[in-house]
């Protein structure tokens, strides 16, 4: 017989043990596998979320111009439709309009030549020989209609009255767009 104040041998090991040390070390491991997890499916979250915002935004803000010979090739398709068009001011070509409206020049890229006529007032830097970019139409007669003229340049700085002795074929280099890196 037991006496009352004696207890039975119980198969519950005593706090502290081992055993319970192993059960928390198992229950805390799972839990940083868990908070490990959900970080970093939050990252990706946010990353995609970045990703499809920024690039969605930067698709429909990026524009691409053609240049002349791009826009011969099209053809008839590119009729009517507004495209950017990029080239240099062809030597000789500038013609201004009556009273000083309206402005008329012709547009190379070093093969193909494109006629320009624009209501723009032509910016300070315009001049034969210079990069440029219109964005407007091109007519059923072969002329690029447009009212939006911009000078493209490269980052040179050229005194005023130095001639520049490069070439059509280099000066369009200039106009090439960088490829994406």
């Amino acid at each position: 017989m037991t006496d009352e104040n004696e207890q039975a041998p119980s198969t519950v090991p005593p706090a502290g043990s081992a055993a319970d040390a192993a059960r928390a070390s198992k229950k805390s491991r799972a839990e940083v596998r868990r908070h490990r997890l959900l970080a970093l499916a939050a990252i990706l979250i946010a990353a995609g979320t970045f990703g499809f915002l920024a690039l969605g935004g930067l698709g429909k803000s990026l524009v691409y111009y053609w240049s002349p010979t791009e826009l011969r090739a099209h053809g008839g398709k590119a009729e009517g439709a507004t495209i950017r068009l990029g080239g240099l001011v062809a030597p000789g070509s500038i013609e201004t309009g009556e009273g000083g409206l309206g402005l008329k020049f012709k547009m190379t890229d070093g093969a193909e030549t494109v006629v320009v006529s624009t209501t723009a007032v032509p910016p300070a830097m315009f001049r034969e020989g210079i990069g440029v970019v219109v964005e407007g139409a091109l007519q059923a007669d072969g002329t690029f209609a447009t009212d939006r003229l911009m000078i493209k340049h490269d980052n040179e700085y050229q005194a005023p009255g130095k001639s520049d002795s490069r070439s059509v074929k280099e000066l369009a280099e200039t106009l090439e767009p960088e490829s994406p890196r």
